[in-house]
């Protein structure tokens, strides 16, 4: 039967409670529900965690340590509260609401006093709530608060403010009988370590760069530029079978290297390393020296083969057959990967589906121990979610530290469904997301959508994939704006390398892919270009790593304005660290606006002067009231990115 309080939609949660949600160790995440009962009685609520298991010696508490957070009535039945988990690992959490008896208790006695009621009824009342307490606790200050609440000889006030104390409503505090207390269900979240939930990503293909040797010569520069994680695409051997030409001609030339997705030849498969790209100890150096410098080293996970792929002849029933026999190749219309070849993850017998799966396991556990702990996957909208389900799972439970980014550009459904069942990251639509309407849409929708409570964006302005509007042809200007949108409405953010140069030819009019695309050809960039966008990242990343309201989600508000072009939003955070970005969406004229903020929202004064200091220029300006005048002139700054303060 229903209890006499309900709570309903708790939140953080996943569509069905199956699967965890998640937070980040040391971040602030919002814990929501619906407490509500009949009459009058006032309610008290609080969340309740507990440690589940503990995932490895030290990185999570032991288990059954609980942690509380005391949640407040925020209007309308609707409860909430920040709470923060300091270590990683899997908890167990519910809500609890109880009757507060004590606290029903002031409210009517205050009413009865001002009404001039006769009191001594009600402060025999107030001082029996205080005895039940006291004969569980022993508390000494509440037997002498109902000692004196008793006492004939004092004034009803006197008597009454014993019990109004701020050391009585502590020892108070909690419900007085068990009878009292409802719980919700018990549900689960997973909290990540900190770079599950902020970091900058930056791209970029080994071979382009003469090998391992010459990514580690690079890491020092990347770490100059503030990015947190290198993401390599696969490393491995590339097959000769159908292998690619130039700009994914069908007819490949005697020196083209192929696409790196196309794995395996006779030098091995995903377990190995492509012979020109170095050795297994140059790639264990580079992650030593990545780890020294503060760069994590991320890897492309693509469970798929160069039909010369090793296991192509030794586990034939690992694939797809045509009615001809042939190996089936890939496909993603209207996109055809001749030189690939897809696994059947539910072969006829379930002891071939076994096999594989432990062996796409073993992929990961071999990089794992080469000192990996990022990885990248590979449209895993194209393998079964019962396969990720069961595969991050087993990762999980062994390496509690390991990330995994969704490469899911698919439906909104089965991108949701990924991130439920494990993925730590998910790439998003944020890419074809141009216009104020659907920046302030999809932001919104990342931020506050039921998704977010297990869904982690990361942006990306382009990737080796993907050249998209206004990028395709674009001015240097387009390239800032879309990388200020991409840094500074998520916590996560990725670049693949040659946006800071605005490589900017696309394939064609209808083909959203690069002219001369890196996937094809090893390329040769001079990043010293003084229109490199470098100097900009690096200001964005520190900018990013000052201020706390730019590494979680839930803090994304558009700030209306009436310019098209001109788009606006708050990062809310503590009063001394809210920031507002103002983006000029014109890449080749100088807009301007007035905008409308919401002051009670970033917290400053309705009546008075406030800071908005520029940290992109540097400029400070002094504002009044909610209606600042702003202007963007894409040839010389193509945004504000404005920390609030109050004047001291």
């Amino acid at each position: 039967m229903i209890g006499r309080i309900i709570i309903d939609d708790v939140r953080p949660s996943t569509p069905g409670g199956q699967f965890p949600a998640k937070a980040v160790a040391g971040v602030p995440f919002t814990v929501r529900a619906d407490v509500f009962t009949d009459g009058h009685d006032r309610l008290a609520a609080r969340s309740v965690f507990v440690a589940s298991s503990p995932t490895r010696t030290g990185s999570s508490p032991p288990r059954g340590t609980s942690f509380e957070f005391d949640l407040a009535d925020g209007g309308n039945d609707s409860w909430g509260a920040e709470a923060t988990l300091g270590v990683a690992g899997l908890y167990r959490f519910w809500v609890e609401a109880w009757r507060d008896r004590f606290s029903t208790w002031k409210r009517r006695a205050e009413i009865l006093a001002e009404a001039g009621a006769d009191m001594g009824v009600e402060l025999e009342e107030g001082a029996r709530l205080l005895d039940a307490r006291a004969a569980v606790s022993g508390s000494e200050i509440l037997v002498d608060c109902a000692v004196r609440m008793r006492d004939q000889d004092a004034g009803v006030l006197e008597r009454m403010s014993a019990a109004f104390s701020d050391e009585v409503a502590a020892e108070m505090k909690g419900p007085l009988f068990a009878a009292d207390l409802v719980c919700s269900q018990h549900q689960e979240i997973w909290v990540d370590r900190i770079r599950a939930g902020f970091g900058a990503w930056y791209e970029l293909f080994p071979r382009s760069h003469g090998g391992f040797r010459g990514v580690t010569e690079r890491l020092g520069t990347l770490a100059e530029m503030g990015f947190d994680v290198l993401y390599l695409p696969p490393i491995h051997p590339i097959g000769h079978t159908a292998r690619k030409g130039r700009n994914n001609s069908l007819l490949a030339a005697p020196d083209d290297p192929g696409s790196p997705w196309a794995i395996g030849s006779e030098d091995g498969g995903h377990e190995d390393i492509h012979p020109e790209l170095g050795t297994v100890e140059d790639f264990e150096k580079m992650i030593a020296e990545a780890d020294a410098s503060g760069v994590e080293i991320a890897l492309d996970y693509a469970l798929q083969c160069s039909p010369d792929h090793p296991w192509v002849k030794q586990h034939p029933e690992w694939f797809v057959h045509r009615a001809d026999g042939s190996i089936a190749y890939a496909e993603n219309p209207p996109k055809k990967y001749q030189d690939i070849v897809p696994f059947n993850f539910w072969p006829e017998r379930e002891e071939d589906r076994v096999a594989l799966w432990e062996a796409c396991l073993g992929i990961l556990e071999t990089w794992i121990g080469r000192g990996v702990k990022i990885f990248r996957v590979d449209n895993p909208h194209t393998k079964p979610v019962a396969f990720w389900e069961w595969c991050l799972g087993r990762v999980r439970r062994s390496h509690p530290e390991v990330i995994f980014l969704a490469e899911a550009f698919t439906r909104p459904k089965m991108m949701a469904k990924l991130a439920e069942v494990g993925f730590s990251q998910s790439y998003t639509y944020f890419t074809w997301r141009r216009t104020k309407e659907e920046l302030a849409q999809y932001g919104s929708e990342v931020h506050h959508g039921p998704s977010s409570d297990y869904m982690r964006p990361n942006f990306w302005p382009n990737t080796p994939d993907i050249l998209s509007h206004p990028l395709r042809g674009g001015p240097r200007s387009a390239f800032a704006a879309r990388l200020v949108l991409a840094a500074l409405m998520v916590p996560n953010y990725g670049v693949y390398s040659g946006y800071e140069l605005c490589e900017n030819e696309p394939a064609s009019e209808e083909n959203e892919e690069y002219l001369y695309s890196e996937k094809y050809e090893v390329k040769e960039r001079d990043y010293s270009q003084a229109s490199s966008l470098s100097s900009l990242m690096a200001t964005l990343n520190g900018i990013r790593r000052n201020h706390q309201s730019l590494q979680r989600l839930g803090n994304f508000y558009p700030v209306a304005s009436s310019n098209p072009s001109i788009f606006a939003f708050a990062r809310v955070g503590a009063p001394s660290d809210t920031m507002v970005i103002v983006v000029n969406l014109d890449p080749y004229h100088p807009q301007e606006d007035t905008l409308t903020l919401d002051l009670a929202m970033v917290g400053m004064p309705q009546d008075r002067e406030y800071v908005a200091h520029d940290e992109l220029s540097g400029e400070r300006y002094s504002w009044i009231g909610p209606n600042p005048y702003v202007r963007l002139d894409p040839s010389v700054t193509v945004a504000h990115v404005l920390s609030l303060s109050r004047p001291e």
